[in-house]
């Protein structure tokens, strides 16, 4: 078991769920409003709040792969851990996935604390959305 995985799960970051798998479905929903409203404020030129509603569909869809196998997360940082290790590791989704929900992380991060946005991140963002709710939905539904 990956090391980092392992400390996630000693520090409860990363935690077993029972009830998780009931929740997939309510998580996709989630995630697809947010992309839906992602989109919407894209349209509108409203390029902070279209990164910050990418990212969070991102993290719904997160939610929603750990969900399905009954974990739940306590910190961004072990969310994308458990990703790495349950999916990525597994061969069950692309590296690439995780690397952009890390990426929206950090422009969601830029965008809400510090104000520093653009057009470019959001359209980034919003992009990788896109995608990350295509592959959640073939891995859980």
């Amino acid at each position: 078991m990956n090391a980092e995985f392992q400390k996630c799960l000693r520090k409860r970051k990363i935690k077993k769920f029972s009830r998780g798998r009931a929740l997939v479905k309510k998580e996709l929903s989630t995630a697809e409003r947010d992309l839906i409203d992602a989109q919407d404020s894209l349209k509108s030129d409203k390029f902070k709040w279209s990164t910050i509603q990418a990212y969070y569909s991102m993290f719904h869809n997160a939610r929603a792969l750990l969900y399905a196998l009954n974990y739940r997360e306590q910190s961004p940082y072990c969310l994308i851990v458990a990703l790495r290790h349950l999916y990525v590791d597994k061969k069950l989704l692309p590296p690439t996935m995780v690397e952009s929900l890390n990426r929206a992380k950090t422009l969601r991060e830029n965008a809400d604390y510090y104000d520093r946005w653009s057009n470019k991140a959001a359209e980034s963002v919003l992009t990788s959305a896109e995608k990350f709710l295509a592959f959640a939905r073939k891995l859980v539904l």
